[in-house]
């Protein structure tokens, strides 16, 4: 996201922080495609992340007013966001076990278009869940390294870690693909 955007969103938190109903629905509106579009990508799956993605929105609304700066909301976003996701993911598993195999169902979506689109979510779906996010909330969110560390509760250099490994298993698993 581009710095005029970061703003416009921080500007947005404030405004919602002081009571703007109508604030609250630009920011839902700007913020929904990425939240569902990286749900899919942590869950692998459109109804997990669909209901992710609204328990997110309740976490986000009841806890908007203690965000004490609002430059951290994406960071914050995503970790709820993150959580939901693993709360999803595991209530998933207890009732019904996950194949590894990627199916066209289950394949996240990946923004890329064209013939690439399928060598690169199955390249993403083969990461390590740690690597797929950290990687989505880079390459794809184009988050800060800070607030990835933020997002998903892990020191700065494992976020680092796990972009780099991410990019160099991305790089072998797409030679040849693309």
């Amino acid at each position: 996201m581009d710095q005029s955007g970061r703003v416009y969103d921080e500007l947005l938190v404030l405004h919602v922080q002081n009571g703007d109903r109508r604030a609250l629905e630009r920011l839902a509106s700007r913020w929904q495609p990425r939240l569902l579009r990286s749900a899919r990508r942590f869950t692998g799956d459109d109804e997990l992340a669909r209901e992710a993605v609204q328990e997110c929105w309740l976490g986000i609304t009841a806890g908007l007013k203690r965000l004490n700066d609002p430059a951290k909301f994406p960071g914050w976003a995503f970790t709820i966001l993150r959580r939901r996701c693993a709360e999803k993911i595991k209530a998933h598993a207890k009732l019904r076990p996950r194949s590894d195999e990627l199916t066209e169902d289950n394949a996240p979506a990946i923004s890329p278009r064209g013939e690439d689109q399928a060598a690169i979510a199955q390249a993403f779906a083969r990461l390590p869940e740690d690597q797929r996010i950290a990687a989505t909330l880079y390459f794809v969110e184009r988050l800060k390294l800070d607030e990835i560390s933020a997002a998903t509760g892990v020191p700065l250099g494992t976020v680092k870690s796990r972009i780099f490994t991410a990019r160099k298993t991305l790089k072998t698993l797409l030679e040849g693909e693309i």
